[in-house]
């Protein structure tokens, strides 16, 4: 699989230096207030793109992002249109198409040489990896008929993903694969195909995910090869976000509360009235969105401190592993034209806000 992945020719990227957004556009403050934001889904010669782009994970240090896009104009060559896979690194300003036709947006790796996305193959889903070195992707080896919703270590070696059994589609389990060594560990079963969502560390020691049906949450810990009791308690339902990439947290929503779950101490903080949507590696900083909908719409805690900041005033939605450590970095994306200057393509666009 090594060889498959330094081999360009599976799926043909092509990069570009970026001229910087504010080549094209102001770069700067958003209009909606707080730090600076910046438009991460322009084109290669820096104008906007043509079609929505959508998604957006980011690394640990915040130094590349991966989006899905379904603009012609990203790359050069890529006339033909279609959903495609991108990833982008920021302090060169490079953009690598690295995958096509992903059914949901992409994850990383915290180290972000790797993306992960599932693809449909004829009645099937398969999980493919991409590199960003290589610029290609190649299919993981899927048991299955089914495998989807991967999570990815942070070096991209481990990836936990649904392998759905049977057509119609009647069963399903939790799967760890190591790559490197072409093997798998099945963690669980179940016997129905409720999502169940796995989330791995970046040690790839932790996965945490759920029973959709009973409404469970779990952490499997690969160095005791165990499975921990729902840690949510037997009294309340529990749909899982995130683990943080350090093993210390677990995010997960019950009612209109969301908790984060810590994994030492088997404690949980509440965090009342908001959905949680990601949070950040260290497991310090949750990203939500508040239900009430006269105010931000996506808003950062720390969750030390106790204290907010706005990521967004404006109509927007986030994805799982959209922080960075520390909560210096937030990855979003937005319909909205005001959130930075010189935004007139009518389109969906990914933003990143920093906080430092």
């Amino acid at each position: 699989m090594r060889g498959a992945l330094g081999a360009a020719a599976v799926v043909c990227a092509v990069a570009a230096v970026l001229p910087g957004v504010a080549a094209a556009e102001p770069a700067g403050v958003a209009r909606d207030s707080g730090a600076g934001v910046e438009r991460l889904s322009v084109a290669a010669d820096g104008t906007q793109l043509d079609g929505d782009s959508t998604g957006g994970a980011i690394t640990t240090d915040g130094r590349r992002v991966v989006f899905s896009s379904s603009a012609k104009n990203a790359t050069p060559g890529n006339t033909a249109g279609g959903e495609r896979v991108y990833l982008r690194d920021e302090p060169s300003g490079q953009l690598k198409q690295v995958g096509s036709y992903p059914i949901s947006s992409p994850v990383i790796s915290g180290d972000g040489e790797y993306a992960a996305y599932w693809v449909l193959l004829f009645r099937d889903t398969k999980v493919k990896l991409a590199q960003w070195t290589a610029g290609s992707s190649i299919g993981l080896n899927c048991d299955a008929l089914n495998c989807s919703q991967p999570s990815l270590s942070g070096d991209g070696r481990y990836v936990a993903n649904v392998a759905t059994i049977g057509r119609p589609s009647s069963s399903q389990r939790i799967d760890v694969w190591d790559w490197h060594a072409n093997t798998k560990q099945e963690l669980a079963w179940f016997d129905h195909t409720a999502p169940s969502r796995p989330s791995i560390t970046g040690d790839g020691r932790f996965v945490a995910y759920q029973d959709g049906k009973a409404k469970d949450v779990f952490v499997w810990d690969r160095d005791h090869g165990s499975t921990s009791d729902p840690i949510e308690g037997p009294a309340k339902e529990a749909t899982i976000v995130q683990i943080s990439e350090d093993g210390s947290k677990v995010v997960y929503l019950s009612g209109s509360d969301t908790y984060v779950h810590d994994v030492s101490t088997g404690t949980a903080q509440r965090v009342p009235d908001v959905k949680g949507l990601a949070i950040d590696p260290t497991g310090n900083h949750l990203l939500y969105a508040p239900n009430d909908t006269t105010g931000p719409t996506l808003v950062l805690r720390d969750l030390r401190a106790g204290t907010d900041q706005v990521v967004s005033n404006r109509p927007a939605s986030a994805e799982v592993d959209a922080v960075s450590a520390g909560g210096r970095d937030v990855v979003f994306e937005s319909k909205a034209d005001d959130i930075v200057p010189g935004d007139t393509n009518g389109k969906s666009d990914v933003f990143v806000r920093r906080f430092s």
